[in-house]
């Protein structure tokens, strides 16, 4: 609006009797501003009208406002569209001291509907539940499961349910450096303990699946997490001639035996099933996908490349356009179409979809370095929805900045935590959004 308009609109308003307030665009009670589009030069108004209209606010892609949870089984790609943005309720059920698992264990209130309603309305369509069990469980031969923990997880699983999102429920931190009783570096070396591994890994399948065999498909199970022996794909597994990477793909086939055996929608559902420490090469290399006799299995890998930037808040840039000395020597933005790529000819191409369990990049504490976490979000996103993977969002409820803190919503009122939204929002470009302006060449040019 130019000045001399300007002038005229107050006077006209003064004339009517009438206070007009100039009030910026997208803003919310909590004094938060979204993202604002590009800037465009000044135009001059269609002849006739009063004033220049002013830019509209930038669209950001999204899920059909019309969906409804559950997974379009017809290719990888419809499951993996299906699927959308997903988002990890981490820090909350995985959560345990010394075996006690506590959903407020590590820091976090309870979480609430209202929080989940907040995630689902932000744009995320699938909830990862990662669960820690241990000492919920009973000793041999039952293995029973404590009720009331079984019943909360429920509960937030019809909480998801509720407002139209998939999920994916899992054994967690259980398999944790094999410091617990899904041990593989021993189940690996004594038959005894692989026997007593299996037995408890099928007694709480079972009755997880029993739990959910009345729910649709909307809800998918995931063997196992981020199992390995302590080394993180880099112990005694490259060194036992293959011993731990049998040992998992044994338990894999059990774990979809017993579901498969409880019946129901366990019959048909989707079931995740992960290669050692989901560790994507690791994965490919050694997975033998277990027999299924519904064709129902999905892959789980993970991954944080480059870990020291995205985990460890060691550098604070990523990208071609880093600062030499600020950005990891490896992990640029080749390094995730060769790697997705692979993924997509070892599977996808093959019929069996892969979805991404946890990426993530921690929160900085300023706005250039912050920059770059929006760009490496919004490039990886677009990369795994260009290669037909399901990236899902690891969120541990942490606010604050550096390593290991990349919460975005907080647990109890659902409100954002710092730039969440302008990260949502980016991630939402990467996965939903289309055209040639949502390409990874359009994303790979807005570098910082």
């Amino acid at each position: 609006m130019n000045r001399l308009k300007l002038i005229a609109f107050v006077m006209m308003a003064l004339w009517m009797g009438t206070t007009t307030c100039a009030c910026s665009s997208g803003g919310d009670s909590d004094g938060k501003t979204e993202q604002k589009p590009d800037q465009k030069p000044d135009q001059k108004p269609d002849e006739g009208s009063e004033e220049t209209p002013e830019p509209k606010p930038e669209a950001i892609p999204g899920p059909s406002a019309n969906r409804k949870p559950g997974i379009d089984a017809t290719s990888p790609a419809t499951v993996a569209k299906s699927l959308g943005l997903g988002w990890n309720l981490g820090n909350q059920f995985d959560a345990h001291n010394n075996g006690d698992p506590s959903e407020t264990a590590w820091g976090n209130p309870v979480v609430t509907q209202t929080a989940i309603k907040a995630v689902a309305k932000a744009g995320f369509t699938t909830i990862r539940i990662p669960v820690t069990w241990i000492n919920k469980v009973g000793p041999a031969p039952d293995y029973r499961i404590d009720a009331a923990w079984l019943n909360r997880v429920a509960e937030v699983v019809y909480y998801a349910e509720s407002e139209g999102m998939n999920v994916i429920l899992n054994i967690h931190h259980d398999g944790a450096d094999s410091k617990y009783w899904l041990n593989i570096k021993d189940a690996a070396t004594y038959e005894k303990v692989n026997e007593a591994v299996k037995a408890q890994l099928g007694a709480m399948w079972t009755q997880i699946a029993e739990k959910f065999k009345n729910k649709g498909n909307f809800l998918v199970f995931e063997a196992m997490n981020e199992i390995h022996d302590g080394g993180w794909g880099w112990g005694t597994n490259r060194e036992d001639g293959g011993k731990q990477y049998q040992t998992l793909n044994e338990w894999n086939q059990l774990f979809v035996d017993a579901v498969r055996a409880v019946g129901g929608e366990n019959a048909t559902r989707y079931l995740g099933v992960p290669g050692y420490c989901t560790n994507p090469d690791l994965t490919m290399e050694h997975l033998v996908l277990p027999v299924d006799p519904a064709n129902r299995l999905m892959v789980s890998v993970h991954c944080y490349d480059p870990y020291t930037y995205t985990l460890e808040c060691n550098f604070s840039q990523w990208g071609h356009t880093a600062a030499a000395g600020k950005k990891e020597s490896w992990g640029d933005e080749n390094h995730f179409k060769t790697l997705f790529g692979k993924l997509k000819s070892t599977y996808i191409d093959k019929g069996i979809p892969v979805y991404i369990g946890e990426i993530g990049c921690v929160h900085r504490s300023n706005a250039a370095d912050e920059a770059f976490r929006l760009y490496y979000l919004e490039y990886v996103c677009t990369a795994a929805r260009t290669f037909q993977l399901a990236p899902v969002y690891w969120d541990n409820g942490s606010k604050s900045a550096g390593r290991e803190c990349s919460g975005l919503f907080d647990r109890a009122s659902g409100a954002f935590f710092n730039n969440a939204e302008e990260v949502v929002n980016a991630m939402r470009r990467g996965v939903y959004g289309e055209g040639a302006d949502y390409s990874l060449d359009a994303v790979y040019k807005k570098a910082p």
